[in-house]
């Protein structure tokens, strides 16, 4: 049976169940020429998200902050954006921006870090799928505020500071995301974290 729900007007976001991952694929191949959608699959379950303005705006900002964090830090990052992290049959995930940190790509190992703006709902349930990947953290970004998780051997667990960037400060970081010019944005997140 093929359930579909519509959630806010921000983010486009609907979501089928029972399907295949065969099927999924084929969805997937649909929808290959269009930018600004997101597919993700979770043991039968197709998330289709249309992404907004506002969406991308915000990953974009936070993943220029992390670059002006890890460059001042000098902190080796290789920022891999939203590319399609899969196991085969079980999961198949696009972040809003993922990173591997301290350490080069990696084929077929996970990125240390997932960060997805959210406009839906959705979030708890989200981490399954960076769990059974082995992500190690995943940042939400909703309403204003950055919710961290780090995977340990009980699953994810909420955290108050990163532990792959444990000198990050989060509140200096959520402060410039919500400042209405993006210069100056970048500017005070740089005098915050020299400083």
């Amino acid at each position: 049976m093929m359930t579909q729900t519509l959630l806010r007007p921000l983010d486009q976001r609907f979501i089928h169940s029972g399907i295949s991952w065969e099927q999924f694929k084929l969805i997937e191949q649909g929808f290959s020429d269009s930018p600004g959608i997101k597919l993700f699959y979770y043991r039968g379950e197709v998330e289709i998200l249309a992404v907004s303005p506002e969406h991308e705006f915000f990953s974009r900002t936070i993943c220029t902050l992390l670059a002006i964090y890890c460059a001042e830090n000098e902190i080796e990052f290789a920022p891999t954006g939203s590319f399609t992290q899969e196991q085969e049959g079980i999961v198949s995930v696009q972040a809003d921006e993922s990173y591997f940190i301290g350490r080069r790509i990696t084929p077929n190992s996970p990125p240390d870090l997932c960060i997805e703006v959210v406009f839906t709902s959705g979030t708890v349930r989200k981490l399954e799928r960076y769990r059974v990947l082995g992500v190690s953290e995943v940042w939400f970004w909703e309403d204003g505020v950055l919710a961290m998780y780090r995977l340990g051997s009980e699953g994810y667990a909420k955290i108050s500071a990163s532990v792959i960037l444990p000198d990050l400060d989060i509140n200096l970081l959520c402060r410039c995301l919500l400042m209405a010019s993006s210069v100056e944005a970048m500017r005070e997140f740089r005098r915050g974290i020299s400083g």
